[in-house]
This record gives structure tokens, sequence and C-alpha cells, in this order.
């Protein structure tokens, strides 16, 4: 009888303690907000062991898949989703989802960073474009 005391204590003493508020966790505090909340995207920014092509002209004669990061400036808007993008080497047409701009808005002279891949059909090339960023 002594022991099952002993451990229904146990029991209920921790349950307490497990309940007790914790002062070092986050959480919501405030009005109820109805828009989602948006979280910062990071990764890993450094060398690769995947070459990453960073000419048009190179992606232009790449194999489908290939990783790219292209340095120029959108020329033109081909429809909908697609693009003109010109750097020192040639222009290529780039497909750009909307949610892939991160609300950034460029003209024709503002210079900029693609990442993708190269999409590659039977007798043409394009870049499918993951981020877009101002160049640096």
């Amino acid at each position: 009888m002594k022991k099952l005391l002993a451990a229904s204590v146990l029991v209920f003493s921790s349950m307490s303690v497990m309940a007790a508020p914790q002062s070092n966790q986050g959480g919501f505090s405030g009005p109820h907000e109805t828009a989602p909340l948006t979280q910062a995207q990071g990764g890993f920014n450094g060398p690769s062991a995947i070459p990453v092509l960073n000419t048009v002209k190179a992606a232009s004669q790449a194999d489908d898949n290939a990783a790219v990061e292209l340095t120029g400036h959108i020329t033109s808007s081909i429809g909908k989703e697609d693009y003109m993008f010109k750097d020192g080497t040639g222009e290529i047409k780039v497909e750009i989802d909307n949610k892939d701009w991160h609300g950034i808005t460029v003209t024709p002279t503002t210079e900029i960073t693609l990442r993708g891949e190269v999409d590659k059909d039977w007798t043409v090339r394009t870049i499918d474009v993951n981020t877009v960023t101002l160049a640096k």
C-alpha cells in the first residue's frame, strides 16, 4: 500500500511540474491575426560539389536540369511568366513563377541574379527560375 501511495504522489507531483508555465518558450501573445505570418527562409550559401553555370552561353549548351546562377537583365516579358534574359554572353528565355519574385520589382535596367536550372526540350533550352534577387 505504501508503494502505491508513493507512486501516486510521484505521478501527481510530476504532472504539476509539467503544467507549470515556462518563461523561455515563445508563442502567440496578443490579438488574433487573420493573415498568416511569413517566415524568413535561409539555407547554405557557399561552394557546391555540383558545378553551377553562370553565363547564358554556357546555359544555352547545357544538359537538362543543370544548375545555373545568371546575373544580367530581363529585357522583355513574352507572356504570363516567360521573359527574355540577357547577360554579356547572350540572351535566353526564362520562366519565373509569380511566387519566385519575392516582392522584387525590376525594369530592363535593373541588374538581377537568377538561380534555377536548365529546362532542355528537343531544340530549345529555357531557364526554370527558382529565385530572383537583386545583383550585388
